[in-house]
């Protein structure tokens, strides 16, 4: 096994004043549980829900869990501005417009409170913002006139960095403790935790994701690649345990996210979930759930903690879900696996200069939530051409398993896909330690082609930094990852400058291409499409992943045999599922007979001490649906303007339970345009 061991036992303490029952004023709920104790709305009346208010946010992508605290609700509009919103009525109270801003997603904020003292935290550009939650305005006193800019003090010139605070940080007494979204390829900054004062943005702690040399951790790189090295990093979010002063900080993978020849061995403490003192920052244990990682498997979601009884004991746990459709448990103090885990083998790469780690850690219990290899009698059935195209297509490809690694000139099946199995949303989890987790079981395609440094710059800035996401051929797999053939007819130079540097939706910005490298990017941009044979030139050699495309079928639609989401309770108690049921449907195969599907989702549950389970996330039936959280029974579904590719929340006010969530038109290039939170509540009170 390799897992870390217990360092330090930290003192019982309190991390401060807990918000009442009826609101909703930590990021993921108090324990990263999205379980509210909230029961007006109950198994029995939820069919009685009705639409109660709107709040439009104009066109983009809105993926933020909002929060609620003393009848307010604050959230994030796609542009990055934050709002404040009558909790009962949606009405506006205030808004709050960042000096400047990236079009990056914003997942939620952060709430503080210590008696009459209060903070609102949000994020812009490369920005830790704290507001005063009262009228929306910068706190000058903390950070530079209200915010702290988070490329500073990771030990770079901070003009070359992106980072970017997606998630919301986690709060443990005085303090507000970050991680950050960087870039997929190098250079990208190094992955680190970082503790800040929450009154005067003063830097009180920081943990290296990327160990220096000296630190533990380091040896897992080969020697020299540590201080190159980037990512590492906290993207999903964290937890803390506020008894016992742990936070809990599941990472992401170290770049670049396809070949790691460069930076031979393990790669601490990449993919990996750490336990930290919440007071110093001193690591106390950490397991390792993906080694040398080179799919991009990187843990997708802040972990659940939770209290399980296993021999008649009950013990505080910790659950952290995965892309690849596992999840490990674990003692919240001391990382003891509470079920076992092993190292089984996994298939070798074969791509010169790469050395992948011979074993993998497996949990043996619960099994997994989403399927783990595509078969040609796993492909999909829809009609008989579908299958035909899937069986011929998928005859090229190599598919063995979630760790089949990426061939060169060539095609591998990555099942579960790269948004997994588990994504960003998260899962909920009740009192009786039942966790209730969505998934993907959607296949996607990857391979790699050797590439080399050409003497026209433009093209090999673009190999670099965009072709992981857009294609070498810059075709991309939209809506996601858009095409950029012909930008320059869509796009001035300028929208395109602003793209490049501040990031847009998925794409992190890249502040560090500038002056003749801007112009010369901006240039082969511009330029008609390449031709695909011109892929390579002359130079020194490099392996290029060739971006990332879902199997689909001519279609579009999945090219594998549903369901294409599942929906899972299981008891954490035991390891067994409770049950397991199609998530989202297709309107349109719907409408020819062919239901139970499942769909692509994003976003996650929350459940309430009603028996209720209210999740979004379906991509296409624009649905917000309530499912009996005993059995998986739907019980109810309201219809939604948008997808709501978000997870939502439950709080009282004026006396009336609410569900609100974000819903967008982002990912549906088919649907309706636009953004706006939406709030459902019992007729009557």
């Amino acid at each position: 096994m390799r897992w870390g061991v217990l360092l330090s036992i930290v003192s019982l303490g309190l991390a401060g004043p807990t918000a009442p029952a009826g609101d909703w004023a930590v990021y993921g709920g108090a324990y990263g549980d999205r379980y509210s104790p909230l029961a007006q709305i109950t198994a029995k009346n939820v069919a009685r829900l009705e639409q109660v208010w709107r709040f439009d946010t104009g066109e983009g992508g809105l993926q933020t869990q909002p929060l609620m605290a003393g009848g307010m609700l604050y959230a994030a509009t796609p542009q990055q501005h934050t709002i404040a919103l009558d909790a009962a009525t949606g009405k506006p109270v205030w808004e709050y417009v960042p000096e400047s801003h990236a079009e990056q997603g914003v997942r939620g904020l952060t709430w503080w409170q210590s008696g009459g003292e209060q903070r609102l935290f949000t994020s812009a550009d490369t920005y830790l913002i704290a507001l005063d939650p009262r009228t929306g305005r910068p706190i000058p006193g903390f950070g530079k006139q209200g915010r702290v800019d988070l490329r500073e003090g990771l030990g770079r010139d901070p003009a070359t960095l992106a980072t970017y605070l997606t998630t919301p940080g986690v709060i443990f007494g005085d303090l507000i403790i970050t991680g950050f979204r960087t870039s997929e390829t190098r250079p990208a900054a190094p992955g680190a935790i970082r503790a800040y004062d929450v009154r005067t943005g003063a830097l009180r702690w920081t943990f290296n994701l990327i160990p220096k040399a000296g630190e533990p951790g380091y040896e897992t790189w080969e020697p020299g690649s540590a201080e190159r090295g980037g990512a590492a990093n906290n993207w999903a979010g964290m937890v803390v345990d506020p008894a016992r002063g742990i936070v809990f900080v599941p990472t992401g993978s170290a770049v670049d996210d396809f070949y790691g020849g460069d930076r031979k061995g393990d790669n601490l403490y990449a993919n990996s979930l750490v336990a930290l003192d919440a007071r110093t920052g001193k690591r106390l244990w950490h397991f390792q759930a993906v080694h040398h990682d080179v799919l991009d498997r990187d843990f997708p979601s802040p972990p659940v903690l939770l209290t399980v009884t296993q021999r008649g004991r009950r013990i505080d746990a910790v659950a952290q879900a995965t892309k690849q459709g596992v999840v490990f448990l674990f003692n919240r103090v001391t990382g003891k696996p509470l079920f076992p885990i092993e190292e089984r083998a996994v298939p070798q790469s074969d791509v010169p200069g790469e050395a992948t780690a011979p074993t993998q850690p497996f949990p043996l219990k619960p099994a997994p939530y989403a399927r783990q290899i595509l078969t040609a009698e796993t492909l999909t059935q829809r009609t008989p051409e579908a299958n035909a195209w899937a069986r011929k297509a998928f005859a090229g490809m190599r598919s063995d398993g979630p760790f089949t690694p990426l061939p060169v000139d060539g095609n591998a099946i990555v099942f579960p896909g790269y948004d997994g199995g588990a994504e960003w949303g998260g899962q909920a989890a009740d009192p009786s330690g039942v966790l209730y987790i969505n998934s993907n079981n959607i296949a996607w395609t990857g391979g790699l082609v050797l590439t080399r440094a050409r003497a026209e710059r433009g093209a090999m800035l673009y190999e670099d930094r965009c072709s992981t996401c857009h294609g070498l051929d810059r075709t991309g797999d939209p809506p996601a990852f858009p095409s950029l053939i012909d930008i320059g007819k869509r796009l001035t130079r300028a929208q395109i400058e602003a793209v490049i540097h501040g990031g847009k939706g998925r794409m992190p910005g890249f502040p560090q291409i500038a002056g003749d490298d801007l112009d010369a990017l901006i240039g082969y941009l511009r330029d008609s499409a390449p031709d695909k044979a011109e892929v390579g030139g002359t130079g020194a050699a490099a392996y290029r992943f060739t971006g990332y495309h879902k199997f689909l079928d001519p279609e579009g639609y999945p090219a594998i045999a549903p369901p294409w989401g599942t929906l899972s309770a299981i008891d954490m108690n035991s390891g067994d599922y409770l049950w397991q049921v199609p998530l989202g449907s297709y309107p349109e195969l719907v409408a020819k007979g062919m239901q139970g599907t499942g769909s692509e989702n994003y976003g996650g549950p929350i459940v309430t001490a009603g028996g209720v389970l209210f999740i979004g996330a379906t991509v296409y039936d624009r649905r917000l649906h309530a499912f009996d959280a005993r059995t998986g029974k739907l019980l109810w579904e309201g219809a939604l303007p948008f997808a709501g590719t978000a997870t939502p929340i439950t709080y009282m006010a004026g006396g009336r339970q609410f569900v609100v969530i974000a819903t967008s038109g982002a990912r549906d290039p088919k649907g309706p345009r636009g953004s706006a939170y939406v709030a459902f509540a019992l007729p009557g009170r």
